[in-house]
């Protein structure tokens, strides 16, 4: 079976003003996540979240989304994205209590995120 897409994550420099727009546009229900050294916020659609939005930490980040894919063994995939061209922009980073994740370019240029949930 393949890997599913897991989370979304918007990277804005406006997090108020997309937090307000898409709150209203699909009455999504947006929490804080504290824990965060940044300003972040889950999206809850009326299940468990789904996704998230943060402030942008560097200013030539594009304003965008980025899906993130699951993977059993992060590390692993990443030597695979690497070995098929791909580009890794952030290498695994610990989301403390949760997993892990990377930010990846792929060949064609497209980016997207790898999520490796914590398994305890």
């Amino acid at each position: 079976m393949g890997n599913p897409f897991r989370w979304v994550e918007l990277n804005t420099d406006d997090l108020d003003g997309a937090k307000e727009f898409y709150s209203e546009i699909f009455d999504w229900k947006m929490k804080s996540f504290e824990e965060s050294s940044i300003p972040y916020y889950f999206i809850n659609t009326g299940g468990d979240a789904e996704g998230g939005m943060m402030a942008k930490t560097n200013p030539h980040t594009p304003t965008a989304w980025t899906p993130f894919v699951e993977v059993k063994e992060l590390s692993s995939v990443c030597d695979k994205v690497e070995r098929l061209g791909g580009t890794i922009l952030k290498h695994k980073t610990s989301v403390p209590g949760m997993g892990w994740f990377a930010v990846i370019k792929d060949p064609q240029g497209a980016l997207f995120g790898l999520w490796q949930p914590r398994r305890d």
